[in-house]
């Protein structure tokens, strides 16, 4: 069995980032991966525009109140956001000013509106302040020309903001992955068909459809698969067509309708590995083939194929997406809130909460069957205990590493 961090590394490194681009609109581009650096002719801010409500005026104007005199200034004009001013502001004259709005010719200093007194067409300024004070300075934020957005980030809320921000409504991004996902096993129906003695409905698709929606790619589904050799066969090989990664669950554990180790090399594919020191997961089989295209053979109980997502998967699909800073699993130390145990020769991976508790993780173990076929108590999981390989148990209050998921 190959220790985790091992396999880890030879996947990763076999990770091939595509380089395919494609433009797309810009409200379609939440979740993708930038293709080519953006910058923009604009400056941002536009222009000198208030952070404020209040009045902009010269600051050299507020310098007799530090020497206790009163100062007075007369209102010239008010400006709203997205008006342009009109007059400039001279000597002990000042503009009525709002949140956005440019600053006007001759003023450098925006006082807010509590910090004065209005009295018809004048305003008594009550306080001194910083020369600049709520002046968001043209190009401050950002200089034409500059990078703006580097290729390789992924795009989320703010990375969007940014790009109508610098009015790119058609934008270069990496092609989505594509990822075939099937199901193997005689016994396995859809959620559809009617269940029978023996048989268990195909929850993987669903699963393994949603993370891969979830992380930025696009599921190819191949559907259920029988224990046959030739159909097993050519589903495989059709996914290998279809896609950049193939997740297939269920056939790769010993037994005699397990023919997918030998359909695997039949296809040109060189597996990388078979088993890995993980509970549960351990029998994951990993093969690549020509074209960079690579073959994850999943354990079928679902626990294990979530597991095997959270820990290896999520990061091969950021790193194929073309993603510069890809996902790497986030680990955080935590204080465990019971008694866990495991099996030695293996790391361990129990799913439950993590949850922040004056300022530190506190790990709560999911309640239930702790079973790799319980596919009900992983609801709602968003941590993952981790107990080392030579660790049996940790006891409760005892400091304790946890995956975040």
């Amino acid at each position: 069995m190959l220790p985790i961090q091992e396999a880890f590394d030879i996947i990763i490194d076999y990770v091939k980032p595509l380089e395919e681009i494609e433009t797309v609109n810009l409200s379609q581009t939440y979740n993708r991966i930038l293709g080519k650096a953006i910058n923009s002719p604009h400056d941002f801010p536009y222009w000198d525009n208030s952070a404020m409500d209040g009045y902009g005026v010269r600051w050299e104007d507020l310098e007799k109140i530090r020497d206790g005199k009163d100062v007075y200034l007369e209102i010239i004009e008010e400006i709203p956001a997205g008006y342009i001013p009109q007059k400039k502001v001279k000597s002990n004259q000042c503009a009525r000013i709002f949140t956005g709005a440019m600053m006007p010719e001759g003023a450098d200093t925006v006082v807010m509106q509590e910090k004065s007194q209005r009295d018809g067409k004048f305003v008594k300024i009550l306080e001194p302040c910083a020369k600049g004070n709520f002046v968001r300075k043209k190009g401050s934020f950002y200089g034409a020309n500059d990078c703006l957005l580097p290729a390789g980030v992924k795009i989320n809320p703010p990375e969007m903001a940014i790009l109508a921000t610098a009015q790119c409504t058609e934008v270069s991004v990496v092609r989505s992955p594509l990822v075939a996902i099937l199901s193997t096993g005689d016994e396995l129906i859809y959620p559809h068909e009617t269940l029978s003695k023996g048989k268990i409905i195909d929850s993987n698709q669903y699963l393994l459809h949603s993370f891969v929606s979830q992380n930025g790619a696009i599921s190819v589904p191949m559907g259920i698969v029988p224990d046959e050799k030739e159909k097993l066969e050519g589903a495989i090989a059709s996914a290998l067509e279809k896609a950049d990664f193939v997740l297939s669950t269920g056939g790769v554990s010993v037994g005699e309708y397990d023919y997918v180790k030998e359909i695997l090399v039949k296809l040109g594919g060189k597996i990388l590995m078979e088993k890995v020191a993980i509970k549960p997961g351990k029998p994951l089989t990993v093969a690549i083939f020509p074209d960079n295209k690579l073959y994850f053979g999943i354990p079928g109980n679902p626990v294990s194929t979530m597991v095997i997502c959270w820990r290896f998967l999520r990061s091969a699909i950021s790193k194929l997406s073309g993603e510069t800073n890809y996902y790497l699993p986030k680990i955080v130390e935590g204080i465990c809130q019971e008694n866990l145990k495991a099996e030695e020769t293996r790391e361990c991976y129990l799913w439950g909460r993590a949850n922040i508790v004056d300022g530190k993780y506190n790990f709560t173990l999911s309640r239930g069957l702790h079973n790799s076929g319980n596919l009900v108590n992983l609801q709602q999981t968003n941590g993952l205990a981790i107990l080392p390989v030579g660790v049996s148990h940790v006891n409760q209050g005892e400091k304790i590493k946890i995956m975040l998921v």
